[in-house]
């Protein structure tokens, strides 16, 4: 089968794959192209018929997951690392922030004027170099993308704090990026469209630390992952059982109403995905029985901590790799339904995890986790 997937400089890669592979060996030769080792930080995502965002599953076959449309993909940060200085390389930084500056660019994760400005100054440093009054016009960052909303005040200030920054390197402003948009308080939360128990409209949004809930773009709670004992979904609704606080005697559940069942299995998924990667040692083991109560799904890549690990083992020479150019001209829709930055060339201590064990709730056709 032909397949394409978008990369995060928004150039194209296409590739042939069995008919029956599965997803893990898609991305392996994506990685391959791309000179990756970090890998567990990426994912593939692709859309749906009904234009949903999915992640493909490595441990699956394509061809189960991907129903009615064609083979194309995006390649994409899927867990954004809550301190990114503690990724080994440079490319693994560098794609991190290709993928924020399209956050950023489609409005999914908003800033103030001040941010942008500090943002997109560091932005133009790595990929166009020291500021050279001979080479640079007045207007020489006109072309660049930095905000959804950009005006020419916005550029005025990026030029004046990009000028600044004489002898500083592109891998350390690209450091300096991520220092700053890592304190965003949307940084690396996946939001998905619910409603409460009363029917109001309301985000739920999943990050490495839990499960966060957004009304009229202002967050009104926060579940961490300690504080969560059980997920679980049935039909369109999706619930949490929270863990009793210091002057309460028993568990309470929360529920909520998603759109569709399909709905409430993917944010239950990617809940599942987001507590193994960031909280546990090892991942869990499949149910071994043949039957089986409620979903057979797990997490089945390697966690944060494997990753470190392995990070730590990797040995070869730094890796050179061109910085693309983002101009605003040149920017196409991406399966995400975000913005890329089409492809050019350049000038120039870990908290100790909750442990969960899946049971199987008779209740509901998924599997949960049980403290």
């Amino acid at each position: 089968m032909q397949t394409r997937v978008t990369l995060l400089d928004g150039s194209l890669f296409t590739c042939t794959v069995e008919k029956r592979a599965r997803g893990l060996q898609l991305f392996e030769k994506v990685c391959e192209h791309v000179n990756l080792l970090e890998r567990d930080y990426f994912a593939l995502s692709f859309r749906d018929a009904d234009n949903n965002k999915n992640w493909l599953d490595p441990a699956k076959e394509m061809k189960k997951q991907v129903r009615g449309v064609p083979w194309n993909f995006s390649f994409n940060v899927k867990f954004y690392p809550p301190d990114p200085a503690q990724l080994s390389e440079d490319i693994t930084r560098y794609f991190l922030c290709l993928q924020l500056r399209q956050d950023i660019v489609s409005g999914r994760l908003p800033c103030s004027f001040a941010t942008h400005t500090v943002l997109g100054s560091y932005t133009v440093q790595s990929e166009l170099g020291d500021y050279d009054p001979d080479e640079c016009a007045s207007d020489y960052i006109s072309e660049l993308c930095f905000a959804p909303n950009q005006t020419k005040e916005m550029e005025e200030k990026i030029m004046e704090l990009h000028k600044t920054y004489r002898g500083m390197s592109p891998a350390e402003a690209e450091m300096h990026f991520l220092e700053n948009v890592k304190k965003l308080s949307m940084y690396g939360v996946d939001l998905h469209h619910a409603k409460d128990s009363e029917g109001v409209d309301i985000m739920l949004g999943v990050c490495s630390s839990g499960l966060l809930v957004y009304r009229d773009r202002l967050r009104i709670n926060r579940f961490s992952w300690p504080k969560i004992l059980k997920i679980s979904y049935k039909r369109n609704n999706f619930y949490i059982k929270i863990r009793p606080g210091e002057f309460d005697q028993f568990e309470s559940t929360i529920g909520f109403k998603l759109l569709n069942h399909r709905a409430a299995k993917r944010l239950w998924k990617v809940c599942v995905e987001h507590h193994s990667f960031f909280r546990l040692v090892s991942p869990e083991e499949p149910p071994k029985k043949f039957l089986t109560l409620g979903s057979k799904f797990r997490y089945s890549g390697r966690t944060q901590i494997q990753s470190r690990r392995a990070s730590a083992q990797i040995s070869r020479p730094a890796p050179h790799f061109p910085r693309c150019i983002s101009k605003r001209n040149m920017l196409s829709r991406s399966l995400d339904g975000g913005t890329d930055a089409s492809s050019g060339s350049r000038r120039s201590g870990i908290v100790p995890p909750t442990h969960f064990t899946p049971t199987g709730d008779p209740k509901s056709p998924c599997t949960v986790w049980q403290c």
